[in-house]
């Protein structure tokens, strides 16, 4: 291997301000830069964009992560909006869809966090529920607006998951929407205590891991994403 592996992410396209202006911006969180470099790759922001050429872009890059963000459009589903469900953000889909299916064909090591562990099984022809209290009852899978909150996940032993993070482990949460039927090839690999899906991978890819919580936002547990970068190393 000759340098640190690059790492794509994909952004936010939200408006924004700094200075004296406002304006449309391309953005992430910094915790997934921190993330990606302290498990030594180098990141690369991946703004949506239409066109693009995903398919020549991943053939530069050495690893995937798809970003948390807005609620995916559930036409993208087949499914009405939920009155509690966000504005679609269509361009976002669009290419972090188009993203995603180049790296599953390219197999190319794949995180997708909260967001993008959606529109994973959404592209896979799975469904989402649309406003997770509806079922369980309670918000406490996101409990306040900027608010994480630590809960236990149920691991499946022998998965590629399992192997990184153990049976259980502590994580942070932060949706209101979950995972419903099961994307087509796709593999449950870890639950909360009340039963809501939270990852799944796809089994037989070198790694495709899809995650509900967000690791970028847990300095003190960099496991997921050293797994990615070594992965990434691998494959280089």
């Amino acid at each position: 291997m000759t340098g640190a592996p690059l790492v794509g992410i994909t952004s936010y396209l939200e408006q924004a301000g700094w200075g004296v202006w406002q304006q449309p911006a391309a953005l992430i969180p910094q915790s997934y830069v921190d993330a990606v470099t302290a498990a030594g790759g180098t990141a690369v922001l991946l703004p949506p964009q239409p066109g693009g050429a995903p398919a020549r872009l991943l053939d530069r890059l050495d690893a995937l992560v798809l970003g948390g963000g807005p609620d995916v459009d559930p036409a993208r589903y087949g499914a009405e909006p939920h009155p509690r469900t966000g504005a679609p953000h269509r361009l976002r889909d669009a290419w972090e869809a188009a993203l995603l299916t180049a790296a599953l064909e390219r197999e190319l090591p794949l995180l997708a966090v909260c967001r993008g562990m959606q529109l994973l099984n959404a592209v896979r022809g799975g469904t989402l529920e649309q406003h997770l209290p509806d079922r369980v009852g309670e918000g406490g899978h996101q409990e306040a607006p900027a608010v994480y909150r630590r809960r236990e996940v149920t691991v499946l032993p022998g998965s590629r998951l399992g192997k990184v993070l153990g049976e259980r482990a502590a994580v942070l949460c932060y949706h209101h929407q979950a995972v419903d039927r099961i994307g087509t090839g796709l593999r449950v690999t870890a639950r909360a205590e009340d039963g809501t899906v939270e990852a799944l991978e796809l089994p037989g890819a070198a790694f495709a891991l899809g995650v509900q919580w967000h690791p970028e936002a847990d300095p003190g547990d960099g496991r997921l994403f050293r797994a990615l970068v070594e992965a990434a190393a691998e494959e280089k």
